[in-house]
Parts: C-alpha cells; sequence; structure tokens
C-alpha cells in the first residue's frame, strides 16, 4: 500500500502532503497542560488526536524515528493563584496536578510522548532567546520587562490571518505606557514577593520569570531544533500564542517557518453548549472516568473529525459503550488475542492518512465487526489487533469486568424508573432459570425484547443493553 499521508495545515490553510525534513527524524510538538488543575474533557481533545497521529507516524516511519514533545507548563499566573488559594507549595500543586494528568490521560490510552519538558527546567534556553531578540532589534528593555516588539516582523499575522485590530483586541494585551506599540507582548516580567523568580536576562537586575509564549518556543527549539516538522494544538491556541510562538522563533532563528505544517483541532461543547461551570456542565476527565470506562471516552472522541467542532452529550457516549460493548463481545467469543504484527486494516489506514479521517476509521472497523459477527474470524482478528493499535481496544477492555462496566454506562440514559422495573424482570428471570422454569424463563425474556431490552447471559450474571 503506498503511503501518502495529507494533513490540513493551518498557515496555508489546505491539505498538504506531509512531507517530513528528515524521515530517518519526524518530529512534533503539541501544547500541553497547565498544572494547576485537573485536566477537563476539552483538554483531552488535543491529547487523543495528536496521540492518534503520533501512532500513525510511528507506523509509518518507525516508532524510533519520530520525536513527539509535549509540554508541560508550571509557570503561570493560574499557578500562582491556585498555590496561594490552597496555601500549598507551588512545585506540591504542580507536581500532583502533573501526577494526575499523566494518570488520567493514560486512562484515555494515550501514549507517553517521546519528551515531556517543563517550563520551569528550559529557563536558561528562553533567557538565550529573549536575548538574541533583544540583539537583533526584534524586542526591548523596559521598566524590567521584555517585550517582543510586533511591528518589527514584517509578515506577523500569517497565522491567524486577523485584521490588526481583531489581533490587538483578541491578545487581551495590557495597556501599558512603556510599550511601543499595543501588540507588544511580554517575553520576561518582574517578579512580585512570592512569586517564583530566577536571574533575569538582558542585564535587569531584578529577579523575574518568562512569558508563556517564550516557553513554548525555548522547549520546541531544545528538543526538536530551530524549525521542526509540526506543531498542534487546541483551535483556541491559533491567536495569540501560537502567532507569538512563530514570531519569536523566526525572528531568533532567521528562519522562514517555525513549524512546516500547523494542525489545530476543533473546539468541544457539552450538549450544545459551552462548557462552563456557572452552567454545571463543566466535566474533567477524571470526573467522567468515574462513571465511564477510558476507552469509551477516547472512543467518542474519535467519532468526530478532529478539525470539527464536537458536541460531547450524554447520548454520544452511550452510542460509543454500546458500540465497544458489541465489539468486545464479538472478540469474546472468537477468543482472539493481541497480536502487534498483524497490520492495521488498509481501509482504516486510508482514513487515517487523508487527515487523520476518525470517522471513516471507526466506520471500517464496523465493517470488520459486521463480518466478524457473521463467522470470519480473520476479520476479528483484524478488529482486535486494528482497535489495539488505535488505543480503542485495551486488554482492560477485554475482560469481564470492563464488558461490565461498559453494560452499565450503557444504561445511563434508561430513566432510573424503567432501569428497576428491568432489572427486577432480570431477577424474575434468573430466578426461574435456577428453579428450571424455562417456559417462564422465555417469556420473560420476550416481555423484554419487547421494551426493547437485549440480554446477554454469561458466568458473571446477565447484563443488559437497549437494542439500537
Amino acid at each position: 500500500m503506498a503511503v501518502e499521508l495529507k494533513l490540513y495545515d493551518t498557515l496555508t490553510r489546505e491539505k498538504r502532503v506531509f512531507q517530513p525534513l528528515d524521515p530517518a527524524n519526524v518530529r512534533m510538538y503539541v501544547c500541553g497542560p497547565t498544572v494547576y488543575d485537573f485536566a477537563h474533557i476539552g483538554n483531552a481533545r488535543p491529547v487523543i488526536v495528536f496521540d492518534v497521529l503520533f501512532r500513525l507516524l510511528r507506523h509509518i516511519y518507525g516508532e524510533r524515528h519520530v520525536t513527539y514533545v509535549r509540554n508541560i507548563t508550571d509557570v503561570d499566573d493560574k499557578i500562582n493563584a491556585r498555590a496561594a488559594e490552597r496555601g500549598v507549595d507551588i512545585r506540591q500543586l504542580t507536581e500532583e496536578t502533573y501526577t494526575n494528568f499523566k494518570s488520567d490521560v493514560a486512562a484515555l490510552g494515550c501514549l507517553p510522548p517521546t519528551v515531556e519538558p517543563r517550563a520551569t527546567e528550559h529557563i536558561e534556553e528562553m533567557k538565550t532567546l529573549i536575548e538574541r531578540l533583544v540583539a537583533g532589534g526584534h524586542a526591548y528593555v523596559a521598566e524590567g520587562n521584555v517585550l517582543f516588539n510586533v511591528p518589527s516582523m514584517a509578515d506577523y499575522g500569517r497565522l491567524s490571518k486577523r485584521p490588526l485590530d481583531e489581533m490587538i483586541a483578541g491578545a487581551r494585551v495590557e495597556v501599558a505606557p512603556y510599550k511601543k506599540d499595543a501588540q507588544d507582548f511580554v517575553l520576561w516580567k518582574p517578579s512580585k514577593p512570592g512569586e517564583p523568580g530566577w536571574a533575569s536576562p538582558c542585564g535587569i537586575a531584578a529577579p523575574g520569570r518568562p512569558g508563556w509564549h517564550i516557553e513554548c518556543s525555548a522547549m520546541a527549539w531544545k528538543h526538536l531544533g530551530e524549525t521542526f516538522d509540526i506543531h498542534g494544538g487546541g483551535i483556541d491556541l491559533v491567536f495569540p500564542h501560537h502567532e507569538n510562538e512563530i514570531a519569536q522563533s523566526r525572528c531568533a532563528f532567521h528562519t522562514q517557518v517555525m513549524a512546516n505544517y500547523w494542525m489545530h483541532n476543533g473546539f468541544l461543547q457539552v450538549e450544545g453548549e459551552k462548557m462552563s461551570k456557572s452552567l454545571g456542565n463543566f466535566f474533567t476527565i477524571r470526573d467522567l472516568l468515574k462513571d465511564w470506562p477510558g476507552e469509551v471516552l477516547r472512543f467518542n472522541m474519535l467519532r468526530t473529525h478532529y478539525r470539527q467542532p464536537i458536541d460531547w452529550t450524554v447520548s454520544g457516549l452511550n452510542e460509543s459503550a454500546n458500540a465497544l460493548r458489541h465489539w468486545a463481545n464479538i472478540l469474546e467469543r472468537h477468543k482472539t488475542s493481541f497480536n502487534s504484527g498483524i497490520e492495521p486494516e488498509r481501509g482504516v489506514l486510508k482514513a487515517l492518512l487523508d487527515d487523520l479521517n476518525t470517522p471513516m476509521a471507526l466506520a471500517e472497523m464496523h465493517k470488520l465487526a459486521d463480518h466478524a459477527r457473521k463467522g470470519d474470524h480473520q476479520a476479528a482478528q483484524k478488529l482486535h489487533s486494528t482497535g489495539e493499535w488505535l488505543g480503542v481496544i485495551t486488554h482492560a477492555v477485554m475482560s469481564s469486568a470492563s464488558i461490565a462496566a461498559i453494560s452499565e454506562a450503557a444504561a445511563q440514559l434508561v430513566p432510573e424508573d424503567r432501569k428497576q422495573e428491568i432489572q427486577r424482570l432480570i431477577d424474575a428471570r434468573t430466578a426461574a432459570r435456577k428453579a428450571k422454569d424455562f417456559k417462564e424463563s422465555d417469556r420473560i425474556r420476550d416481555e423484554l425484547a419487547a421494551m426493547g431490552v437485549v440480554l446477554k447471559d454469561s458466568k458473571d450474571g446477565t447484563t443488559w443493553e437497549i437494542a439500537r
């Protein structure tokens, strides 16, 4: 199968054939979490999306030839405020939050990145970049701050393609009399009492700390070089964060690009509304993992193409749980095993090579499941291995306990009074079977079927689902 990967590039606004700078070292950077609280389900979207891309790149070029960097922002105003609010040390807060993040995304089936750098471990690289920018006339010192001078870059704004007035408003830049231009943004600022601080660059006497944008430029440079292949993140980062990263890196290194491909996933809303704590629809990954297996959350995320907005709904989760439970039951009947030597299904690969078309990839897997349901053992094995490769079928999802958990999650849309009635009938059927009253057992089964309830008997008991 000829491999031609096409990716949509936000910078050029077109789908382009991916051509790495060095096929022996394909390099990708994705903006990671700011570690001050549990990651919410919107944060999970880029983690899952770029995990799929990471898996695909490793499949094409080999595991040893792909470097995936996802940073940790561990110095930030939100971190300072949360640590003060909780009365804990900043390092304690960031360590605890980072540990929670790693646990949560692992439960979503995400591979660890090749490198996971922390901002606080790259202060010297940030200072080096800042001093280069000042020396090159792209930044200046003012009242203990170092600011990037936006007008010094002739083509600033190419990524977001926003008019000047929109860029000024969208950046939410601080109005300060020492700025040469309203768009100028902070590279380094003085530390307030009680805040983390480091020796400042450019001869500034007082200790300070970096601005957000310079952190990613420094970490990308340190681990991937002056120019690399792919930079990813959420669509909300296009401006000002990614626009400013480009400005810093290109002006520091005098390059035409920072990354050859810029990829951004779409927004996530919950039940048709923007997620917010005031609306009561704000969910962390940890919250959702209490009710749904991680495989269901991952599967549900992949049902929508990464560039499209996604509406996160309970009905969607229910459908995803049903589909995964259906696959797990098929694989259990076929007694399939994990085999990393089996190539992923061609149709799935073809879909992913077309700008990560995960909805089409899952449709191809449904076709495999249909063949397997009709007795095709090879299709079942292919489904198993492809699902494992894509991260939606794991050792855990094949366990009886996990299948039961998915079954429980799949029942969440059913009203409580109806659940109780269903369970009452199932208990009565179980009692009839134990008494060998098979006529009564069959009658109850038919009554449940008429209600749209499908039963599955196993050595661990009876589970049920609403027929689709």
